[in-house]
């Protein structure tokens, strides 16, 4: 079942009679549980024609470098794979991905596109659903809930979407049948980046290689479940209790996999279904996530501390001549060579394997906030930081996570020097918690 909610047509213009269906794929990297990919197959068929799946392979995607790419490429590698299975064509151009869009419409019959939020994936599909001569319709594949069906503004926090998700959440946990094409669309004739080999491929763009590809993730939506199978069978039970321990592998490791599109919410949700842990964990899949893209879907300023509450604001500025007892450079930030060896080890984590703990992380960008003598350098430091290191980095989760450090989706806390009213982290409040030395060593030894 592919809800009609999911669905939005943000084109009119006639189906043409053409070639085949498109489905643009950008968003949603895979070929399983694709409702995007789905709906324009059913289309296909309807029409009879074949399906072709484009993509458009852009070697200045903002913020990406090479770790990025690898990660990506890897998981791309196996979409073509299985959708040659099924006898889709997948093509793949080096180009800005609303111009391969427009080339590869001149052909279809209609372009069938998955979601993105963040404002340029927004742009891209404006700009196709203006310039494209035939109907391009829009399926919604990456959130559980349609963000507009949760919510039709801005939320204050996670209690003020939760209800609202919580009433919508059953009609969108179904499952989704794999049909058709019934016309195999290998016969046409498209030039294609070859992804076969996806160290090769990487060698062949032309992308910022200052950040390494790491080793400890690999991309692609079968190891996607395979992380997912070992976390139900071995970590979900007690998730709710071990999460937080930072030494601990306690948690499920697909935020790198959403970012990408190669595993689907909804298929994570419903193999979660059922088992004991599943509502501390579906808290974080759903309600924490898609506060975060309902976030950046409604605030036009999400990538900027001005997205910030008020209240935020006001105490940061009141508190922003502080003195600060530690303050760091960009350099000596990035290079992990503060005094404070628990936030060093949460850098090199992220810097050594991709990710970082998710605790570790709210501790990490509230050191980056007290260390900075400005608000807004802070919360552009993090931001280059994770972005440029983490393989969860650049999406509306990440900004959501940025936005929360400096007060946003939370309420005013007892006034400090520096951090004001914002809530604050401390190195004694690690040690009572964690073995928080322990974790230090597990970053060592990566």
């Amino acid at each position: 079942m592919i809800h009609d909610r999911r669905v939005q047509t943000l084109s009119e213009a006639p189906v043409r009679e053409r070639e085949f269906v498109l489905y643009w794929m950008q968003a949603s990297q895979r070929a399983r549980f694709n409702h995007a990919l789905e709906y324009a197959a059913r289309k296909a068929d309807a029409l009879k024609v074949p399906l072709v799946v484009g993509f458009g392979l852009f070697a200045d995607y903002p913020e990406a470098n090479a770790r990025h790419f690898a990660f990506m490429l890897q998981g791309l590698a196996e979409t073509a794979a299985t959708l040659r299975e099924r006898g889709i064509n997948f093509v793949v151009r080096k180009s800005a991905p609303d111009d391969a869009a427009l080339e590869f419409s001149r052909r279809a019959c209609m372009v069938v596109c998955d979601r993105g939020y963040m404002r340029h994936q927004r742009r891209w599909r404006e700009r196709i659903a203006a310039e494209a001569d035939c109907r391009v319709v829009q399926v919604e594949s990456d959130v559980v809930v349609p963000v507009e069906v949760a919510s039709d503004k801005e939320e204050y926090a996670a209690r003020t979407i939760r209800p609202k998700l919580h009433r919508e959440i059953d009609s969108y946990l179904v499952d989704l049948e794999e049909t058709g094409p019934e016309r195999d669309s290998l016969d046409l004739r498209f030039n294609s980046a070859d992804l076969g080999d996806w160290r090769a491929a990487l060698d062949r763009i032309d992308v910022d290689r200052s950040v390494a590809p790491v080793e400890h993730y690999v991309g692609g939506t079968s190891e996607a479940e395979r992380l997912l199978d070992e976390f139900i069978d071995e970590r979900l039970a007690d998730y709710d209790e071990r999460r937080n321990e930072p030494a601990d592998e306690w948690v499920s490791h697909m935020s790198p996999y959403l970012h990408f599109g190669q595993i689907a919410p909804v298929y994570i949700a419903s193999q979660v279904a059922g088992h004991k842990g599943e509502e501390a964990y579906l808290e974080e899949l759903i309600v924490r996530r898609e506060l975060a893209i309902n976030f950046c879907y409604y605030n036009e300023r999400y990538d900027s501390i001005e997205a910030l509450p008020d209240w935020a604001l006001t105490t940061l500025a009141e508190h922003a001549r502080d003195e600060r007892p530690h303050q760091y450079s960009a350099v000596e930030f990035e290079g992990a060579q503060t005094h404070d060896p628990y936030w060093n080890a949460a850098q090199m984590e992220m810097v050594l394997t991709g990710k970082m703990h998710n605790y570790m992380r709210m501790y990490w960008g509230k050191k980056i906030l007290e260390w900075t003598g400005d608000p807004g350098d802070a919360h552009a430091l993090i931001a280059w930081l994770n972005n440029r290191y983490s393989l969860d980095g650049r999406d509306p989760v990440s900004w959501g996570n940025f936005a929360w450090i400096f007060g946003k989706h939370d309420r005013p806390w007892q006034e400090r020097e520096i951090v004001g009213k914002v809530r604050w982290m401390s190195a004694s409040g690690l040690e009572r918690k964690f073995d928080i030395d322990a974790y230090v060593e597990k970053v060592r030894r990566q």
